[in-house]
Protein backbone atom coordinates (compact mmCIF):
# COMPACT_ATOMS: atom_id res chain seq x y z
CA UNK A 1 0.00 0.00 0.00
CA UNK A 2 1.09 3.51 -0.66
CA UNK A 3 2.69 5.14 2.23
CA UNK A 4 0.10 7.09 3.95
CA UNK A 5 0.28 10.98 4.33
CA UNK A 6 0.82 11.61 8.07
CA UNK A 7 -0.84 14.45 9.86
CA UNK A 8 -1.24 16.47 13.00
CA UNK A 9 -3.75 18.58 14.70
CA UNK A 10 -3.10 21.39 16.60
CA UNK A 11 -6.48 23.38 18.20
CA UNK A 12 -9.40 21.25 18.29
CA UNK A 13 -11.78 23.70 18.43
CA UNK A 14 -15.02 23.92 15.81
CA UNK A 15 -12.55 23.34 12.89
CA UNK A 16 -10.01 21.22 14.16
CA UNK A 17 -12.84 18.61 15.15
CA UNK A 18 -14.16 19.05 11.67
CA UNK A 19 -11.68 18.20 10.06
CA UNK A 20 -11.25 15.10 11.88
CA UNK A 21 -14.86 14.15 11.20
CA UNK A 22 -14.51 14.64 7.43
CA UNK A 23 -11.27 12.66 6.86
CA UNK A 24 -13.19 9.83 9.12
CA UNK A 25 -16.30 9.82 7.26
CA UNK A 26 -14.88 10.38 3.76
CA UNK A 27 -11.35 8.21 4.44
CA UNK A 28 -11.99 5.88 1.18
CA UNK A 29 -12.43 8.95 -1.18
CA UNK A 30 -10.07 10.75 0.49
CA UNK A 31 -7.50 8.31 -0.38
CA UNK A 32 -8.39 7.99 -3.81
CA UNK A 33 -8.40 11.63 -4.42
CA UNK A 34 -4.85 12.08 -3.04
CA UNK A 35 -3.45 9.45 -4.00
CA UNK A 36 -2.93 7.86 -0.57
CA UNK A 37 -4.93 7.64 2.71
CA UNK A 38 -4.27 10.86 4.67
CA UNK A 39 -3.84 9.55 8.38
CA UNK A 40 -4.05 11.70 11.72
CA UNK A 41 -1.21 10.21 13.75
CA UNK A 42 -1.55 13.31 16.62
CA UNK A 43 -3.51 15.91 17.86
CA UNK A 44 -2.82 18.92 20.51
CA UNK A 45 -5.14 21.16 22.78
CA UNK A 46 -5.60 22.70 25.67
CA UNK A 47 -7.86 20.47 27.67
CA UNK A 48 -7.65 16.95 26.75
CA UNK A 49 -10.83 15.83 28.80
CA UNK A 50 -13.42 17.96 26.89
CA UNK A 51 -15.64 15.85 25.12
CA UNK A 52 -15.42 17.22 21.47
CA UNK A 53 -17.85 14.66 20.09
CA UNK A 54 -14.93 12.59 17.94
CA UNK A 55 -12.90 9.46 19.08
CA UNK A 56 -9.92 10.29 19.90
CA UNK A 57 -8.34 7.19 21.87
CA UNK A 58 -6.47 6.35 18.80
CA UNK A 59 -4.50 9.45 18.19
CA UNK A 60 -1.21 10.61 20.49
CA UNK A 61 -2.33 13.19 22.46
CA UNK A 62 0.37 15.84 22.74
CA UNK A 63 0.13 18.39 25.19
CA UNK A 64 2.88 21.04 24.08
CA UNK A 65 1.70 21.54 20.22
CA UNK A 66 5.41 22.44 19.76
CA UNK A 67 6.80 19.17 20.24
CA UNK A 68 4.69 18.08 16.88
CA UNK A 69 7.34 19.79 14.72
CA UNK A 70 9.98 17.67 15.96
CA UNK A 71 8.66 14.57 15.47
CA UNK A 72 9.22 11.99 12.20
CA UNK A 73 6.12 10.62 12.08
CA UNK A 74 4.41 13.49 10.96
CA UNK A 75 4.04 15.15 7.24
CA UNK A 76 1.67 18.19 8.01
CA UNK A 77 0.88 20.04 10.64
CA UNK A 78 -2.86 21.65 10.26
CA UNK A 79 -2.67 24.60 12.70
CA UNK A 80 -6.02 25.69 14.08
CA UNK A 81 -4.76 27.33 17.01
CA UNK A 82 -5.07 31.24 15.67
CA UNK A 83 -3.62 34.63 16.26
CA UNK A 84 -1.16 36.29 14.73
CA UNK A 85 1.70 35.10 17.25
CA UNK A 86 2.58 32.96 20.53
CA UNK A 87 1.99 29.53 19.67
CA UNK A 88 0.11 29.33 16.59
CA UNK A 89 3.50 31.61 15.14
CA UNK A 90 6.07 29.77 16.67
CA UNK A 91 4.57 26.02 15.70
CA UNK A 92 4.40 27.27 11.90
CA UNK A 93 7.73 28.78 11.93
CA UNK A 94 8.97 25.88 13.67
CA UNK A 95 7.10 23.01 11.73
CA UNK A 96 8.35 24.83 8.24
CA UNK A 97 12.10 24.97 9.78
CA UNK A 98 11.85 21.53 10.45
CA UNK A 99 10.14 20.60 6.40
CA UNK A 100 6.96 19.75 6.89
CA UNK A 101 3.81 21.21 5.47
CA UNK A 102 1.85 23.42 6.99
CA UNK A 103 -2.05 23.64 6.55
CA UNK A 104 -3.96 26.81 8.66
CA UNK A 105 -6.96 28.49 8.63
CA UNK A 106 -5.06 31.55 11.08
CA UNK A 107 -5.71 34.36 8.26
CA UNK A 108 -4.19 36.82 11.51
CA UNK A 109 -0.59 35.25 11.05
CA UNK A 110 -0.21 35.30 7.41
CA UNK A 111 -1.69 38.63 6.99
CA UNK A 112 0.99 39.76 9.00
CA UNK A 113 3.54 36.95 8.63
CA UNK A 114 2.74 35.88 5.13
CA UNK A 115 5.66 37.17 3.23
CA UNK A 116 8.28 35.24 5.61
CA UNK A 117 6.75 32.23 5.89
CA UNK A 118 6.34 31.66 2.53
CA UNK A 119 10.54 32.20 1.92
CA UNK A 120 10.75 30.00 4.22
CA UNK A 121 8.23 27.37 3.13
CA UNK A 122 9.87 27.93 -0.26
CA UNK A 123 13.60 27.62 1.05
CA UNK A 124 12.64 23.92 2.59
CA UNK A 125 10.86 23.02 -0.73
CA UNK A 126 7.32 22.59 0.90
CA UNK A 127 3.94 24.04 1.15
CA UNK A 128 2.19 27.00 2.98
CA UNK A 129 -1.82 26.29 2.29
CA UNK A 130 -4.24 28.32 3.32
CA UNK A 131 -7.89 27.99 1.97
CA UNK A 132 -9.85 27.95 4.75
CA UNK A 133 -8.14 31.33 6.02
CA UNK A 134 -10.67 33.75 3.44
CA UNK A 135 -14.15 32.68 3.28
CA UNK A 136 -14.27 28.94 3.93
CA UNK A 137 -16.73 27.91 2.18
CA UNK A 138 -14.87 29.43 -1.03
CA UNK A 139 -12.02 28.21 -2.97
CA UNK A 140 -10.68 31.76 -3.54
CA UNK A 141 -7.39 31.19 -2.83
CA UNK A 142 -7.13 28.86 -5.27
CA UNK A 143 -9.65 30.55 -7.95
CA UNK A 144 -6.84 33.43 -7.95
CA UNK A 145 -3.68 31.53 -7.82
CA UNK A 146 -4.57 29.04 -10.06
CA UNK A 147 -8.08 29.51 -12.02
CA UNK A 148 -6.76 33.19 -12.71
CA UNK A 149 -3.34 32.70 -13.32
CA UNK A 150 -2.96 33.79 -16.59
CA UNK A 151 -4.52 37.18 -15.93
CA UNK A 152 -3.76 40.52 -14.96
CA UNK A 153 -6.14 40.86 -11.95
CA UNK A 154 -7.41 44.32 -12.47
CA UNK A 155 -9.66 44.33 -9.39
CA UNK A 156 -10.22 42.04 -5.97
CA UNK A 157 -13.14 43.17 -3.50
CA UNK A 158 -16.10 41.43 -1.58
CA UNK A 159 -18.04 41.25 1.28
CA UNK A 160 -15.63 38.98 3.43
CA UNK A 161 -17.11 38.91 7.28
CA UNK A 162 -20.31 36.37 7.57
CA UNK A 163 -21.09 38.15 10.87
CA UNK A 164 -21.43 41.84 9.49
CA UNK A 165 -22.97 40.63 6.75
CA UNK A 166 -25.82 38.75 9.14
CA UNK A 167 -25.71 42.37 11.20
CA UNK A 168 -26.74 44.35 8.11
CA UNK A 169 -29.33 42.15 6.76
CA UNK A 170 -30.63 41.70 10.17
CA UNK A 171 -31.05 45.81 10.62
CA UNK A 172 -32.60 46.00 6.97
CA UNK A 173 -34.85 43.30 7.41
CA UNK A 174 -36.25 44.39 10.95
CA UNK A 175 -35.82 48.01 11.44
CA UNK A 176 -33.30 47.74 14.53
CA UNK A 177 -30.47 49.46 15.08
CA UNK A 178 -26.98 47.71 15.88
CA UNK A 179 -26.34 47.02 19.43
CA UNK A 180 -29.79 45.15 18.89
CA UNK A 181 -29.15 43.26 16.05
CA UNK A 182 -25.78 42.29 18.09
CA UNK A 183 -26.66 41.13 20.62
CA UNK A 184 -29.43 38.48 19.03
CA UNK A 185 -26.43 37.25 16.58
CA UNK A 186 -24.10 36.65 19.81
CA UNK A 187 -27.15 34.58 21.18
CA UNK A 188 -27.28 32.63 17.73
CA UNK A 189 -23.69 32.23 17.83
CA UNK A 190 -22.78 34.29 15.24
CA UNK A 191 -20.58 36.81 16.91
CA UNK A 192 -18.31 36.29 19.12
CA UNK A 193 -18.68 37.35 23.10
CA UNK A 194 -16.03 40.10 22.31
CA UNK A 195 -17.33 40.86 18.53
CA UNK A 196 -14.61 44.32 17.99
CA UNK A 197 -12.66 41.46 15.60
CA UNK A 198 -15.84 41.27 13.40
CA UNK A 199 -17.70 44.75 14.36
CA UNK A 200 -14.06 46.61 13.90
CA UNK A 201 -13.15 44.93 10.52
CA UNK A 202 -9.82 43.12 11.58
CA UNK A 203 -11.25 40.04 10.59
CA UNK A 204 -12.12 40.71 7.00
CA UNK A 205 -8.80 43.17 7.32
CA UNK A 206 -6.87 40.41 7.07
CA UNK A 207 -8.64 38.60 4.63
CA UNK A 208 -8.26 41.83 2.39
CA UNK A 209 -4.41 41.82 3.23
CA UNK A 210 -4.22 38.09 1.68
CA UNK A 211 -6.28 38.83 -1.33
CA UNK A 212 -4.45 41.80 -2.13
CA UNK A 213 -1.02 39.76 -2.07
CA UNK A 214 -2.30 36.99 -4.29
CA UNK A 215 -3.83 39.45 -6.96
CA UNK A 216 -1.47 41.66 -7.51
CA UNK A 217 2.10 39.76 -6.35
CA UNK A 218 2.80 42.19 -3.38
CA UNK A 219 3.82 41.16 -0.37
CA UNK A 220 1.19 40.67 2.54
CA UNK A 221 0.70 44.03 4.13
CA UNK A 222 -2.46 44.54 7.02
CA UNK A 223 -0.72 47.62 8.88
CA UNK A 224 -1.18 50.04 6.28
CA UNK A 225 -4.87 49.11 5.20
CA UNK A 226 -7.40 51.69 5.91
CA UNK A 227 -10.40 50.02 8.10
CA UNK A 228 -13.54 51.29 8.99
CA UNK A 229 -16.30 48.81 10.50
CA UNK A 230 -19.98 49.02 10.80
CA UNK A 231 -20.69 50.07 14.90
CA UNK A 232 -21.22 53.30 13.65
CA UNK A 233 -24.16 52.40 11.35
CA UNK A 234 -27.80 53.47 12.53
CA UNK A 235 -31.08 51.83 11.08
CA UNK A 236 -31.53 55.33 10.00
CA UNK A 237 -28.71 54.51 7.21
CA UNK A 238 -30.34 51.44 6.27
CA UNK A 239 -33.12 52.92 6.02
CA UNK A 240 -32.11 55.88 3.32
CA UNK A 241 -30.01 53.34 1.55
CA UNK A 242 -32.84 51.35 1.15
CA UNK A 243 -34.94 54.04 0.12
CA UNK A 244 -32.10 55.21 -2.35
CA UNK A 245 -31.94 51.62 -3.99
CA UNK A 246 -28.97 50.63 -2.43
CA UNK A 247 -27.65 47.89 0.47
CA UNK A 248 -24.89 48.38 2.75
CA UNK A 249 -22.17 46.19 2.70
CA UNK A 250 -18.97 46.10 4.32
CA UNK A 251 -16.74 45.87 1.38
CA UNK A 252 -12.94 45.03 1.26
CA UNK A 253 -11.81 46.94 -2.59
CA UNK A 254 -8.57 46.47 -3.49
CA UNK A 255 -7.88 48.26 -6.99
CA UNK A 256 -4.90 48.53 -9.60
CA UNK A 257 -4.29 52.02 -10.94
CA UNK A 258 -1.86 53.34 -12.96
CA UNK A 259 -0.32 55.06 -9.88
CA UNK A 260 -0.12 52.07 -7.36
CA UNK A 261 -2.87 50.11 -5.34
CA UNK A 262 -5.89 51.68 -3.86
CA UNK A 263 -7.31 49.29 -0.40
CA UNK A 264 -9.83 50.02 1.77
CA UNK A 265 -12.11 48.77 4.19
CA UNK A 266 -15.08 50.32 4.93
CA UNK A 267 -19.11 49.89 4.74
CA UNK A 268 -20.00 51.23 0.85
CA UNK A 269 -23.67 51.47 -0.46
CA UNK A 270 -24.31 48.87 -3.25
CA UNK A 271 -27.10 48.65 -5.76
CA UNK A 272 -29.49 46.37 -4.01
CA UNK A 273 -30.27 44.87 -7.92
CA UNK A 274 -26.67 44.06 -8.34
CA UNK A 275 -24.70 40.49 -7.40
CA UNK A 276 -23.46 41.83 -4.30
CA UNK A 277 -26.36 43.73 -2.97
CA UNK A 278 -28.09 40.40 -2.78
CA UNK A 279 -25.61 38.42 -0.72
CA UNK A 280 -27.17 38.55 2.62
CA UNK A 281 -26.86 36.56 6.19
CA UNK A 282 -23.81 34.97 6.86
CA UNK A 283 -22.72 34.79 3.06
CA UNK A 284 -19.44 35.90 2.11
CA UNK A 285 -18.43 36.80 -1.70
CA UNK A 286 -16.00 37.63 -3.35
CA UNK A 287 -15.46 39.52 -6.99
CA UNK A 288 -12.68 39.30 -9.43
CA UNK A 289 -11.74 41.14 -12.65
CA UNK A 290 -9.36 39.79 -14.48
CA UNK A 291 -8.17 41.59 -17.95
CA UNK A 292 -8.68 38.23 -20.08
CA UNK A 293 -11.27 36.02 -17.65
CA UNK A 294 -13.52 39.91 -17.30
CA UNK A 295 -16.00 39.57 -14.32
CA UNK A 296 -16.09 36.74 -11.46
CA UNK A 297 -18.31 36.45 -8.43
CA UNK A 298 -18.32 33.22 -6.02
CA UNK A 299 -20.91 33.49 -3.31
CA UNK A 300 -20.48 30.91 -0.07
CA UNK A 301 -20.26 30.58 3.76
CA UNK A 302 -17.53 31.69 4.85
CA UNK A 303 -17.05 30.26 8.12
CA UNK A 304 -18.44 27.47 10.36
CA UNK A 305 -16.95 23.86 11.21
CA UNK A 306 -18.31 22.18 7.40
CA UNK A 307 -17.01 24.71 5.07
CA UNK A 308 -13.89 26.35 6.81
CA UNK A 309 -12.97 21.92 7.49
CA UNK A 310 -13.88 21.27 4.06
CA UNK A 311 -11.31 23.74 2.99
CA UNK A 312 -8.76 22.80 5.17
CA UNK A 313 -8.81 18.99 3.69
CA UNK A 314 -8.76 20.02 0.54
CA UNK A 315 -5.26 21.92 0.68
CA UNK A 316 -4.44 18.40 2.65
CA UNK A 317 -5.71 16.29 -0.49
CA UNK A 318 -3.54 18.26 -2.76
CA UNK A 319 0.11 18.44 -0.94
CA UNK A 320 -1.14 14.41 -0.11
CA UNK A 321 -0.86 14.26 -4.11
CA UNK A 322 2.48 16.16 -4.64
CA UNK A 323 0.64 19.81 -5.61
CA UNK A 324 3.46 21.90 -4.95
CA UNK A 325 2.26 25.94 -5.85
CA UNK A 326 3.66 29.08 -3.78
CA UNK A 327 1.94 30.30 -1.08
CA UNK A 328 1.21 33.54 -2.97
CA UNK A 329 1.43 31.91 -6.52
CA UNK A 330 4.37 32.93 -7.57
CA UNK A 331 7.97 32.83 -5.67
CA UNK A 332 8.05 34.71 -2.16
CA UNK A 333 11.52 36.56 -3.43
CA UNK A 334 9.58 37.65 -6.81
CA UNK A 335 6.68 39.22 -4.43
CA UNK A 336 7.10 43.10 -4.77
CA UNK A 337 7.20 45.58 -1.99
CA UNK A 338 3.32 46.79 -2.37
CA UNK A 339 2.79 50.71 -3.51
CA UNK A 340 -0.51 51.60 -2.47
CA UNK A 341 -2.42 54.51 -3.71
CA UNK A 342 -3.71 57.19 -1.07
CA UNK A 343 -7.35 56.35 -1.19
CA UNK A 344 -7.88 60.04 -0.90
CA UNK A 345 -6.48 60.03 -4.44
CA UNK A 346 -9.18 58.15 -5.78
CA UNK A 347 -12.52 59.64 -6.78
CA UNK A 348 -16.24 58.02 -5.84
CA UNK A 349 -19.63 58.86 -5.49
CA UNK A 350 -20.72 59.11 -1.97
CA UNK A 351 -23.58 59.00 0.29
CA UNK A 352 -23.88 61.61 3.44
CA UNK A 353 -26.63 61.95 5.87
CA UNK A 354 -26.54 64.52 8.57
CA UNK A 355 -28.87 65.49 11.47
CA UNK A 356 -29.40 68.94 11.67
CA UNK A 357 -31.34 71.48 13.16
CA UNK A 358 -34.68 72.31 11.22
CA UNK A 359 -34.27 76.01 10.63
CA UNK A 360 -33.54 78.19 8.08
CA UNK A 361 -30.97 78.73 5.99
CA UNK A 362 -29.14 75.11 6.61
CA UNK A 363 -29.07 73.65 3.12
CA UNK A 364 -27.22 76.95 2.41
CA UNK A 365 -24.76 76.06 4.70
CA UNK A 366 -23.64 72.78 3.84
CA UNK A 367 -24.70 73.66 0.02
CA UNK A 368 -21.36 76.38 0.30
CA UNK A 369 -19.24 73.90 1.98
CA UNK A 370 -19.40 71.33 -0.44
CA UNK A 371 -19.67 74.28 -3.26
CA UNK A 372 -15.88 74.92 -2.25
CA UNK A 373 -14.83 72.01 -2.28
CA UNK A 374 -16.27 71.29 -5.60
CA UNK A 375 -18.58 68.65 -4.52
CA UNK A 376 -21.82 68.63 -6.92
CA UNK A 377 -24.98 67.27 -5.12
CA UNK A 378 -26.53 64.45 -7.24
CA UNK A 379 -29.95 64.28 -4.95
CA UNK A 380 -31.20 65.21 -1.31
CA UNK A 381 -33.69 63.48 0.83
CA UNK A 382 -34.90 65.31 3.92
CA UNK A 383 -38.50 63.72 5.67
CA UNK A 384 -40.55 65.59 7.94
CA UNK A 385 -40.22 69.11 9.25
CA UNK A 386 -40.23 70.05 13.11
CA UNK A 387 -38.38 73.89 13.12
CA UNK A 388 -36.17 74.01 15.81
CA UNK A 389 -35.62 70.15 16.35
CA UNK A 390 -32.81 67.85 14.87
CA UNK A 391 -33.65 66.05 11.28
CA UNK A 392 -32.20 64.00 9.06
CA UNK A 393 -30.77 65.36 5.99
CA UNK A 394 -29.61 62.92 3.32
CA UNK A 395 -27.17 63.84 -0.20
CA UNK A 396 -25.81 61.13 -2.45
CA UNK A 397 -22.83 63.13 -4.74
CA UNK A 398 -21.64 63.30 -7.95
CA UNK A 399 -18.40 61.61 -8.59
CA UNK A 400 -14.90 63.16 -6.07
CA UNK A 401 -11.44 62.97 -4.73
CA UNK A 402 -11.90 61.22 -1.20
CA UNK A 403 -9.90 63.49 0.17
CA UNK A 404 -11.75 66.46 -0.85
CA UNK A 405 -15.28 64.35 0.84
CA UNK A 406 -13.33 64.09 3.78
CA UNK A 407 -12.24 67.38 3.67
CA UNK A 408 -15.70 68.87 3.17
CA UNK A 409 -16.80 66.49 6.12
CA UNK A 410 -15.13 67.88 8.56
CA UNK A 411 -16.31 71.36 7.49
CA UNK A 412 -20.13 70.50 7.91
CA UNK A 413 -19.44 68.80 11.22
CA UNK A 414 -18.00 71.71 12.52
CA UNK A 415 -21.35 73.56 11.83
CA UNK A 416 -23.10 74.62 14.80
CA UNK A 417 -26.18 73.33 12.85
CA UNK A 418 -24.82 69.79 13.53
CA UNK A 419 -26.38 67.30 16.01
CA UNK A 420 -24.41 64.57 15.34
CA UNK A 421 -20.93 63.17 13.32
CA UNK A 422 -21.61 63.22 9.67
CA UNK A 423 -22.17 60.04 8.06
CA UNK A 424 -20.33 59.65 4.85
CA UNK A 425 -20.03 56.35 3.17
CA UNK A 426 -18.87 55.44 -0.45
CA UNK A 427 -21.33 54.32 -3.32
CA UNK A 428 -20.30 51.09 -5.16
CA UNK A 429 -21.70 50.99 -8.76
CA UNK A 430 -20.26 47.69 -9.65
Amino acid sequence: MTQPFRIAIAGLGTVGTGVIKILEKHAAEIALRAGRPVEIIAVSARDKSKDRGVDLSGLDWVDDCAELAARDDIDAIVEMIGGSEGKAADLVRRSLAAGKHVVTANKALLAHHGYGLALLAEEKNISLAYEAAVAGGIPIIKTLREGFAANEIRSVYGILNGTCNYILTEMRETGRDFSDVLKEAQEKGYAEADPSFDVDGIDAGHKLALLSALAFGTHPDFENLKITGISHLTATDIHFAGELGYRIKLLGIARRHDAGIMRTLEPCLVPKESQLGSVEGVFNAVFIEGDFVGKSLSVGRGAGEGPTASAVVADLIDIARGLRIPAFGRPAKDMAAPTWLDAGKTQSRYYLRLEVLDEPGVIAQVSAILRDYKISIESMIQHGRDPGQPVSVVLTLHEVSSGAMQDACRAIGALDIMREKPCLMRIESL
